[in-house]
């Protein structure tokens, strides 16, 4: 049985509570009242401003809510933008800053930027004749892809809305499932969307079609659906073992309060564990701020490719309805979003965020040598998830909450791989998927925000590394090692690099609580540690993308310091974001501080990865040390299912 839960019939009754539907159309009108209204403006980043520490401490269930929202505001035919908050209870503007299109980026994409770059495009003579030089006498079966320009050093897009546009041929009769099989490369149309134009075309002379279908529904392909999987059920008859109330998850020890917003998506609040009766802060918030897909194809086609998804794209607005059997398994509780589309009108995407509990093997065993007596525990996980479609990719988002008190995040990349032409012979940038088809070398790079609370609001950060110890008086047979402990004590000291052979991690604790034995008590970000941004120093997308150059990122805290790439990423020319916010070089030792990890694929398509991509995985862990006197979880039950193996016969 499934249990909607639908934010825009909620009134808010906390400061963390998603928008609602009526929020929404009150905000439009003091907007349009203010004079930031008509067919000519476009509104985007419509997000909750949460309140400061104080106001949240102090709120009181049943008392005023605090509700400040904040919105970027586009007058399009002077491409004006304006950062806005509107304070909610008083009705009015709070605060209002205009914005310089091109020094301080531009606003991210519309939906109608998609329909108008292909109608710009198709109404340009040297496009057409370009695309009858490649065999099309019509328009017709031609689909164009408007991509986020970045930022080349043309001079004359500074100030204007621009959008870069490669194009497919709709070779299969629906045009969907295969169009990405068919890139018309060699040619890319710069389209200036403030004056309606191709500003300039690119024609390299390529002209080869790739032609084999790339239709991963066909039954030509797939051949006949395989028969020999039985059903696999997940019951629970008893129920799930969580709670959600509004927008509350209670399970086990755990507590979290959800959020979700257009540009983010989904959003962790107020994240504790039950110790014993005590509720211990561990996370104040947590989200994935944003992800850059930089390419790495040098042709003057592809050059330019790297998209920021969440700050470009908005993301949240693009997560996926849920389906029960297909993208969730088991007893499943389902959160509804409401966002905001271009004209500030709220949509509310259905099952866009998924809820429930999985079995994740041994938590932990032991067989007595003597008594010979065994004891084992299951380890149980909850999942939080929700799933975005930009483009070709789709992307999942999944936070993972363990017994024993251990937090991971995993997101999922799948899909379809960004199609290329590629020419014949060797070619180093691009595999060959099928015949003269080119997946292009690409990273997938994520920045993850953790507002954290160990214990309280006064954090430190440990940079904790092994360490081999020569042979000599104090390790006469050579078997000693140990570990250094650094202290990261201030922002631009805690700009850190993983180093997987050195073990490196880092150690986030409390510098006002310890364990029984004295500890500070802590939680450990434990990074994969797979490559950083691969692009050079001084390229475009460094500049723009500076987050992705170093792992780890820690900055005082600040209300409005929320976007490891800047608040307009799209056409910003760089060094905004975390290298703005870090300039200062604030103090981070026992001050309340915010973590910041990358973490992300490097992509070198394969062609398994075709015509679908199987999922492919990247993610961290943040797990107690030191945070509980003792295991957590001795208080497990065993599992009363006795039924553990099947033995035919």
């Amino acid at each position: 049985m499934n249990q909607h839960q639908k934010p825009a019939d909620i009134i808010p009754s906390h400061p963390l509570d998603p928008i609602t539907t009526g929020e929404f159309t009150a905000l439009k009108a003091i907007l349009e009242e203010a004079g930031h209204g008509g067919e000519d403006v476009r509104y985007s980043y419509v997000m909750l401003r949460e309140p400061p520490r104080d106001v949240i401490a102090a709120f009181k269930p049943g008392a005023k809510v605090p509700r400040e929202i904040s919105v970027l505001v586009t007058h399009l035919a002077r491409n004006e933008p304006y950062a806005i908050v509107v304070d909610m209870a008083e009705g009015r503007i709070a605060e209002e800053r205009k914005l310089t299109a091109g020094k301080d980026g531009e606003a991210p994409i519309f939906d109608q930027d998609y329909v108008s770059a292909e109608e710009i495009c198709k109404a340009d003579e040297g496009y057409v004749a370009a695309m009858k030089k490649r065999g099309f006498d019509t328009m017709d079966d031609i689909r164009c892809a408007p991509l986020s320009a970045g930022v080349f050093g043309h001079e004359d897009e500074v100030g204007l809305r621009m959008i870069r546009v490669l194009s497919f041929w709709a070779k299969e009769p629906d045009g969907q499932h295969g169009l990405f099989s068919h890139p018309i490369d060699g040619v890319v149309a710069h389209v200036d969307l403030t004056n309606r134009r191709v500003l300039r075309l690119v024609d390299t002379g390529y002209t080869h079609i790739p032609q084999d279908s790339g239709d991963y529904l066909d039954p030509e392909i797939t051949g006949p659906m395989r028969t020999s999987m039985k059903p696999l059920q997940i019951l629970q008859p008893e129920g799930p073992s969580f709670d959600v109330q509004d927008t509350c998850i209670k399970w086990e020890n755990w507590s979290i309060r959800t959020g979700f917003n257009g540009r983010e998506g989904l959003t962790l609040h107020d994240i504790t564990f039950n110790d014993k009766g005590t509720e211990r802060r561990i996370l104040n918030r947590a989200s994935v701020c944003e992800m850059v897909v930089p390419y790495g194809e040098p042709s003057p086609t592809h050059d330019w490719q790297n998209y920021f998804d969440a700050g470009e794209y908005q993301f949240g607005r693009l997560a996926n309805s849920l389906v029960l059997g297909c993208d969730c398994l088991g007893e499943i509780r389902y959160l509804d979003a409401v966002v905001a589309d271009d004209f500030l009108n709220p949509f509310t995407i259905e099952n866009a965020v998924c809820i429930h509990e999985e079995d994740y093997g041994t938590l932990w065993k032991h067989t007595d040598v003597f008594t010979l007596k065994s004891d084992v525990r299951r380890q149980r996980r909850l999942v939080v998830s929700f799933f975005v479609t930009v483009g070709n990719y789709d992307y999942g988002f999944y936070w993972y909450f363990y017994l024993d008190g251990k937090i991971e995040l995993e997101c999922k990349a799948t899909g379809v791989v960004f199609m290329s032409g590629r020419p014949e012979g060797e070619y180093e940038f691009a595999t060959e998927l099928a015949p003269r088809l080119g997946g292009p070398i690409h990273q997938h790079m994520f920045s993850a925000r953790l507002d954290v609370a160990i214990d309280g609001f006064r954090n430190a950060v440990d940079e904790i590394e092994v360490k081999r110890l020569p042979m000599g008086p104090d390790n006469p047979v050579g078997n000693a090692f140990t570990r250094t402990i650094t202290r990261l004590g201030s922002e631009k000291e805690a700009q850190r690099v993983a180093a997987n052979d050195k073990g490196r991690i880092w150690r986030v604790s409390s510098t006002e609580k310890t364990n029984r034995l004295g500890d500070p008590t802590a939680f450990v970000l434990v990074p994969e540690g797979l490559p950083l941004l691969l692009a050079d120093d001084e390229s475009s997308i460094a500049k723009r993308a500076t987050f992705a150059t170093k792992s780890l990122w820690v900055t005082q805290y600040d209300r409005d310091e929320l976007w490891a790439a800047g608040y307009m990423p799209n056409q910003h020319p760089g060094g905004a974001g975390l290298p703005e916010y870090t300039a200062g070089d604030r103090k981070v030792d026992g001050e309340d501080i915010v973590v910041w990890h990358t973490f992300g694929l490097t992509h070198f398509p394969r062609t398994e990865d075709w015509p679908v991509m199987p999922v492919d995985y990247a993610g961290f862990t943040f797990r107690p040390e030191n945070f509980f006197d003792r295991n957590p979880t001795l208080d497990v039950p065993p599992d009363p299912n006795k039924a553990c193996c099947h033995k035919d016969g």
